[in-house]
């Protein structure tokens, strides 16, 4: 089975990535099951960051942000995904802290057009020695600075 390459939809934010939803994804009743969105949202953050130079790596080779946890997970369900294939994901920086960044998201159908789930994901830069948190480099933040929600102007 093949899928007809779909272009990710027009954000005005953010960055929009295509990830595939496959059929042991799907819970017993035919939907995605919810512990698989978590997956799926990092299946399409890890090749954003990847192709800015930030990946990780075997060995000392992987850039120190990657090093980091998820302190908060929230996401609210609007219209199951039913079938295999792919899903757009919609994602953007809400807040970059010193250490820590919060991510805005939304599962959107292929064309955008059906919201499918949206929410949030908190994660925290952590130093690998001390599991304590530790500021992001330089290097995340210029590409986290892409991502950064604009604020909202007052008319």
């Amino acid at each position: 089975m093949t899928h007809t390459a779909i272009a990710p939809p027009a954000v005005a934010f953010g960055h929009v990535e295509h990830v595939t939803v496959h059929f042991d994804d799907l819970d017993a009743v035919g939907i995605l099951h919810n512990a698989r969105y978590a997956v799926l949202l990092e299946r399409a953050l890890t090749p954003y960051w990847a192709a800015r130079g930030i990946s990780f790596q075997r060995g000392s080779a992987s850039a120190p942000d990657v090093f980091h946890a998820v302190r908060e997970f929230a996401i609210t369900f609007r219209a199951p995904i039913t079938a295999v294939g792919p899903v757009a994901v919609h994602f953007w920086l809400e807040h970059l802290g010193t250490s820590s960044a919060e991510y805005g998201f939304q599962f959107r159908s292929p064309d955008g057009r059906v919201v499918h789930a949206e929410g949030r994901r908190a994660i925290v830069r952590l130093d690998p020695a001390t599991l304590r948190p530790t500021a992001w480099t330089d290097a995340a933040r210029a590409v986290a600075a892409t991502l950064l929600r604009p604020a909202p102007t007052s008319d």
